[in-house]
């Protein structure tokens, strides 16, 4: 088996070999550029693999993650935008939110509420609601169930937005079912 691989690795270093050294050949007029473009692609090459074997240390620092301690808290570290985004399972589909407390309810996009099982088209948006952008539509809708870490809740209030709106707020009538909120350290905490 010793025998095969080193086979394998010395037909693929003289196959190397023999392209770098063919290639070298035809632009040895210019070999300092060559050899410049050269290490610039193994120094990419290289950047490339220290990343991907370093990837589960950064993936935190880039990609902050929502985790369950003891199944009684939610731990959620602030985004690279500066907010807080949590990951809730609504009517069964995975939905990513912003966590606004200056929102009273629960908000969804016309996407997440299709997502969810909820078609915006059939929907009464007789509500008005106050945003950043001016006055929008709502439609009051009920969730079957909404679902963070182990906790589950059922028959949740909403809101669809009827105006256009990129994700979904997370506001205060869903935050105060837990029975403490607090922002320390760059991380939200939910404890029930």
């Amino acid at each position: 088996m010793m025998d095969d691989s080193f086979g394998q690795i010395l037909y693929f270093m003289l196959l190397l070999l023999a392209i770098g050294g063919s290639y070298v050949i035809s632009n040895r007029r210019n070999l300092g550029k060559t050899l410049q473009q050269g290490l610039i692609w193994g120094l990419i090459f290289v950047g490339v693999i220290a990343a991907a074997g370093l990837w589960d240390d950064m993936r935190d620092d880039v990609i902050p993650r929502q985790s369950v301690v003891d199944g009684t808290r939610i731990e959620v570290p602030r985004g690279i935008d500066g907010h807080y985004h949590l990951s809730l399972a609504i009517n069964g589909a995975p939905i990513r939110f912003v966590v606004d407390t200056g929102a009273s309810d629960i908000v969804l996009s016309q996407q997440d509420a299709k997502a969810a099982g909820i078609d915006p088209t059939r929907l009464a948006y007789l509500g008005r609601a106050q945003t950043a952008n001016g006055t929008v539509p709502i439609a009051q809708v009920t969730l079957d169930s909404v679902t963070l870490g182990g906790f589950v809740d059922r028959n949740v209030g909403a809101s669809v937005n009827g105006g256009e709106m990129f994700g979904s707020l997370l506001g205060m009538r869903y935050l105060e079912r837990y029975g403490r909120i607090e922002i320390s350290g760059g991380r939200l905490i939910l404890e029930r």
